[in-house]
């Protein structure tokens, strides 16, 4: 899943305060990546706040089937969007391969972007899905390029390295106003969500859809960017909006299995 980018360093934590963690459910981690009022101004929570959830591998699986969020091996999606710097053309494609973080067995999804034909960013990205129904996101292995040369390794991150943590991409039961944690790497990864509707309607290039659900989505590390992302049942995502910092619009055009 295409992620908010940003290599600013810094930032501060929005939520979440643990002081001893023993051990955890899936639902006790749940509570602890969850706010249903989250204030993105709010400075109750300073940065050095802890966010320490402790998986249980034994919740975990690699198969995804959440309804908004289903990663079927084989499934590749593609989107595109009109960019100052020209067509920009994203493959997602869950692959037949797992990695294992944390314990957790997860399966693996590569998002490929290129620009006018040239790849800029190459991505692996893990997920796991707990035994509620929650998508969790556990790392990622991004590469920017630039004339077929890596130039930027930022925002790779992997959940247990680092202090880095998972956190949620999609709930087993959205529900308007929640507010959840998506991943968890101090000044590199920190992207937040909100749900925002769950009756939205949209008209892509793949189709027209009804009763989307809709996010916004932020981090702290870029507060001037803010992306609404429109998610259809049985396929995931099919629009992107930038709403705050730009005016991007990315669309579904391709689903093949």
């Amino acid at each position: 899943m295409r992620q908010l980018k940003t290599d600013q360093k810094g930032g501060r934590s929005i939520l979440f305060s643990l002081a001893i963690v023993v051990s955890v459910s899936v639902g006790a981690l749940l509570g602890w990546v969850l706010s249903d009022a989250l204030d993105d101004d709010d400075d109750s929570l300073g940065p050095d706040e802890p966010y320490l959830p402790v998986v249980d591998p034994s919740k975990f699986t690699n198969i995804v089937d959440n309804e908004f969020f289903p990663l079927t091996p084989g499934t590749k999606t593609v989107y595109e969007a009109t960019t100052d710097n020209g067509l920009e053309h994203t493959e997602v494609t869950v692959l037949n391969e797992t990695k294992v973080v944390m314990g957790v067995t997860c399966v693996v999804v590569r998002d490929t972007v290129s620009v006018d034909g040239v790849v800029t960013e190459d991505t692996y990205d893990w997920y796991a899905q707990d035994d509620e129904g929650n998508v969790w996101y556990m790392g990622e292995d991004t590469k920017e390029y630039d004339n077929g040369e890596v130039v930027s390794t930022a925002g790779s991150w992997e959940a247990g390295i680092d202090g880095a943590m998972p956190g949620i991409v999609m709930l087993a039961d959205p529900q308007v106003g929640l507010s959840y944690r998506q991943e968890y790497y101090k000044g590199e990864a920190e992207d937040m969500a909100q749900v925002v509707s769950l009756n939205e309607s949209a008209v892509v290039q793949y189709g027209s859809f009804q009763n989307l659900l809709m996010t916004s989505e932020w981090s702290p590390l870029d507060p001037g960017l803010v992306e609404h992302k429109y998610y259809a049942e049985g396929i995931g995502v099919v629009l992107e909006l930038t709403v705050k910092g730009g005016s991007e619009r990315v669309e579904l055009v391709q689903v093949i299995h």
